[in-house]
């Protein structure tokens, strides 16, 4: 036999869109606001409406005893079915509706009564307070049943108390007349909860499509999938409100832009200083995969507008791709030189062996030593005067690209730069990019040259890179260090105008500055100054290095 397939069990519960129920709590909350209020209403109009009954009666008996014969009829005549009293009760009683119209003398004897079997007998409630001078109001149980009571002193014509009057109003007719009153209220109640319920049905539907019919689960789970994507993942991410101010922050936007939680609730502004990268962030500079500078940082940055007039941007860091980038060039510069030293270096040993082959040994020898003199002259006159590798080993390097080029790359005499630099890598990167663009600015030029002044003034580093060739404008001469800006053509592996933009955020990095004028000969001088970029003569001395690493060879050096 085949199993039986397990029956499903009916779940009883909330539903699961936020849709359903939020319309159901609130027509809940409506229908219970509606039932406390009818509640609160029936309480006290009970209470009223046995106020009012007995207000009534009170002023039944008031009008009744105010007649000064119906006094002198209990004291002069007796108390009979047809004696005045009785009639002129019962008139009245028919006059006003009221239940019963009892006249009683001091003893509590009755003089009349709806019921005329009931004359001349006692009272069944106690008339002491009336017949003491009192007025009482009062619910109480008596011949007739129930009733809301009223009961006065009966005074003849000199004041003095003959009797009392009570009057009844059937507790009944109080009762059909809250009964009465239900149906209205029930429908001014109902109408209150139709109301109720299509307001909320209208916010209810507001709800469903603002959350998209999701269910609060769902909801729930987007917020933790949320939270876990923005800080998980290597991007950074800042999100906008529509009045432009930052309102999300993820872990790696923090870190990308340098700053905190301090900023949410800022304008980028207001949160960066003002600048290209707050520009992009704003939206006041638009386009795809825009290139910006945040400190020593390169970032591409995308901006999004959302449906609610806000706008998500997100940010890669790009600082390592430029760097790639910058290597791949220097190293297709090298390898553009190599390939012409290979040319040249093959016409050099052609001309060494027709030099042999001709017996002209003298001429083969002073051949030889003008072309190895040439190269190690260049790289002594390099870490003469400047005494740290990294920095001397980029400027040979690049004096052989500039020589390739044909344009003579020369270190100044007044250049001077000993080992003790607190960032050797921000100074490389510097003096690269700053030689890159000169070479690129007298690359093709007649007498192309370009000159690298270095000197130290206490413990900072001034820079001067010198070009022969056409200078720049005096209104770019700021705008040039603006990111993203160039006058070249971008290679295909990365974009321009992150270079200078870079020198001077380094510099200011380091509390300095970069500039631009006009050399003395014509071109660019760039002069960049980094305050506190030697570290201190004692402690260089104090620094203990291992002797492998101080083996290097003279040559190299």
């Amino acid at each position: 036999m085949s199993p039986t397939p397990p029956a499903r069990r009916l779940r009883l519960g909330l539903p699961r869109r936020v849709f359903s129920q939020v319309l159901l709590m609130q027509v809940a909350i409506a229908a219970g606001v509606a039932v406390l209020a009818t509640g609160l209403f029936l309480a006290p109009l009970s209470d009223q409406l046995d106020d009012q009954a007995m207000r009534r009666a009170l002023a039944i008996a008031q009008t009744t005893a105010a007649q000064p014969q119906i006094a002198e009829d209990v004291v002069g005549t007796p108390a009979t079915v047809d004696g005045p009293v009785q009639r002129e009760a019962e008139r009245i009683r028919r006059a006003t509706g009221a239940e019963y119209i009892v006249v009683m003398d001091r003893r509590g004897v009755r003089w009349s009564h709806t019921e005329p079997r009931e004359v001349g007998r006692r009272v069944s409630t106690d008339p002491s307070q009336a017949l003491a001078g009192h007025e009482v109001m009062e619910i109480d149980e008596g011949t007739l049943g129930r009733s809301a009571r009223g009961k006065v002193p009966l005074r003849d014509g000199e004041g003095d108390i003959v009797g009392a009057v009570s009057v009844g109003i059937a507790y009944d007719s109080v009762r059909a007349r809250l009964i009465h009153a239900i149906p209205g209220l029930f429908a001014y109640a109902g109408g209150a909860l139709a109301v109720g319920a299509l307001a909320a049905w209208l916010i209810a539907r507001r709800v469903q499509r603002q959350t998209r019919d999701l269910a609060f689960s769902d909801i729930s789970g987007l917020l933790a999938e949320r939270e876990a994507m923005l800080h998980g993942i290597r991007e950074g991410v800042v999100a906008l409100d529509r009045s432009g101010r930052v309102r999300l922050l993820n872990d790696e936007a923090q870190r990308l832009l340098g700053i905190g939680d301090e900023a949410v609730g800022r304008s980028p502004d207001e949160a960066l200083g003002e600048g290209r990268t707050a520009d992009v962030l704003a939206g006041r500079v638009t386009g795809t995969d825009l290139l910006t500078v945040s400190g020593p940082r390169v970032l591409v940055a995308n901006r999004m507008p959302t449906d609610d007039g806000g706008a998500v941007a997100t940010l890669r860091d790009r600082t390592e791709l430029e760097q790639l980038g910058r290597e791949l060039d220097s190293t297709r510069g090298l390898i553009d030189a190599l390939r012409a030293q290979d040319h040249e270096h093959a016409n050099r040993m052609h001309t060494l062996l027709g030099l042999l082959e001709l017996e002209m040994y003298d001429d083969a020898v002073e051949f030889v030593g003008e072309v190895v003199g040439d190269h190690r002259a260049t790289s002594e006159q390099v870490t003469e005067r400047i005494h740290d590798p990294l920095l001397a080993a980029v400027l040979v390097g690049k004096a052989t690209v500039a020589a390739e080029r044909g344009v003579a790359l020369w270190v100044s005499d007044r250049t001077r730069l000993p080992d003790r630099l607190v960032d050797p890598r921000g100074l490389v990167t510097i003096v690269g990019n700053l030689v890159d663009n000169a070479l690129d600015a007298v690359a093709g030029t007649p007498h192309a040259r370009v000159e690298i002044e270095l000197h130290t003034e206490a413990r900072a580093v001034v820079l001067q890179v010198r070009d022969t060739g056409p200078g720049i404008p005096q209104e770019q001469r700021e705008v040039i260090f603006t990111e993203g800006w160039s006058t070249k053509e971008p290679p295909a592996h990365r974009e321009r105008g992150i270079g200078l933009s870079l020198v001077r955020r380094l510099a200011e990095r380091h509390g300095g500055s970069a500039t631009v004028g006009e050399a003395p000969g014509g071109g660019a001088e760039f002069t960049v100054v980094l305050p506190e970029a030697l570290t201190e003569p004692a402690l260089e001395s104090a620094v203990t290095v291992p002797s492998g690493e101080t083996d290097v060879p003279e040559e190299s050096r």
